[in-house]
């Protein structure tokens, strides 16, 4: 199962698009609070703490009617959150909120779920890529909508464009094992797909570049968090009461959400879950809690994604761009867990 990037084109044109198929999750529910959130993709391994929350009637618990919208390629994640249809969204990565942000949509990041963004470059065993180092001279395979995540890079690295050749790829990764490419972007969640490399594949994370990022980004209006701070601060605290028992329960948490989902496969979702929880916990949430970010870094991403014209317009507040309400408000659910033991 392939996730889309980060997909900063479509912003401009969210009004155009579709909301997407809905699944309503929980028909049996009597509470008095309808959650409807849309996501930005299919629902995957990076959503197993919401389903995880589902199945354990942690949202029933907690007075919430929840309904989930998956999200696909043809579906938009914004518009159902602006017109109401959806209290809140999830994107992919914390660039898309920025951009959204940029062109004057009022919408702010409440929680992320993974502390850093899943996308990587895979290099092979025999021609690896390891470091900053060895990207000099290399022909990168990256998908059109990530192309700045390279200028951000070299920016971030004093780096000159001439230094490496990009190369406009989709999510196969045949293009690096034919050895079109020296390295290939792609979420090194999506383990199934990247198999095809071998298991001796060196997998370099952009935050090891020195690029940061938040991904499963939760955001909602300025509105709703204004309005109904209450119900917002519920469903993450919902949320993150799943994701606390997929950390304890993880095998058991990947079989439910199989069980959900049968489309995924569980062989290879047994064999990613320690990096999804890898992805989601750290220190940051031993001290504070699960979704939690950091300001600063908001406001590094920012000045980093101006430096390479990501925002013609002007960039941004990072004020604009996030609140800590809801985090407050649900701290006392949200379970302060480090990352698993490996």
């Amino acid at each position: 199962m392939n996730r889309r990037s980060f997909m900063i084109s479509g912003i401009a044109a969210v009004a155009a698009a579709s909301a997407g198929m809905q699944l309503v999750l929980t028909p049996g529910a009597k509470a008095a609070g309808k959650v409807v959130i849309q996501y930005d993709w299919l629902m995957s391994n990076g959503q197993i703490g919401d389903i995880a929350a589902v199945a354990n009637g942690y949202f029933e618990d907690a007075g919430l009617d929840v309904e989930f919208s998956p999200g696909g390629p043809n579906a938009a994640t914004v518009p159902p959150v602006i017109s109401g249809a959806a209290q809140l969204g999830q994107f992919s990565e914390t660039p898309q909120l920025f951009a959204a942000r940029a062109s004057g949509v009022p919408i702010k990041i409440i929680a992320c779920g993974f502390r850093t963004g899943p996308y990587a470059f895979t290099s092979k065993a025999a021609n690896p890529i390891r470091g900053i180092a060895d990207l000099k001279g290399k022909k990168i395979g990256i998908q059109p909508t990530a192309r700045f995540v390279i200028d951000e890079i070299l920016a971030k690295n004093g780096m000159s464009p001439s230094d490496v050749t990009v190369v406009n790829v989709g999510f196969d990764k045949a293009p690096l094992v034919r050895g079109d490419v020296d390295a290939i972007g792609g979420w090194i969640t999506n383990t199934q797909a990247l198999s095809v490399v071998g298991d001796d594949r060196i997998d370099l994370l952009v935050r090891d570049l020195g690029l940061n990022s938040y991904a499963d980004v939760y955001f909602a209006t300025d509105a709703a968090i204004e309005k109904d701070p209450g119900t917002l601060a519920k469903f993450i605290g919902a949320v993150a009461k799943g994701w606390g028992w997929v950390h304890a329960n993880p095998q058991e948490a990947v079989k439910k959400m199989v069980a959900a989902y049968p489309e995924m496969d569980l062989g290879w979702e047994e064999k990613t879950v320690n990096l999804v929880l890898k992805l989601s916990f750290d220190a940051a949430t031993a001290r504070d809690g699960w979704g939690t970010f950091d300001p600063a870094s908001i406001e590094e991403q920012l000045a980093l994604l101006d430096k390479v014209g990501q925002y013609p317009n002007g960039r941004p507040a990072a004020a604009d761009v996030y609140t800590t309400k809801i985090l407050e408000l649900s701290a006392a659910d949200r379970p302060k867990l480090d990352a698993p033991a490996a």
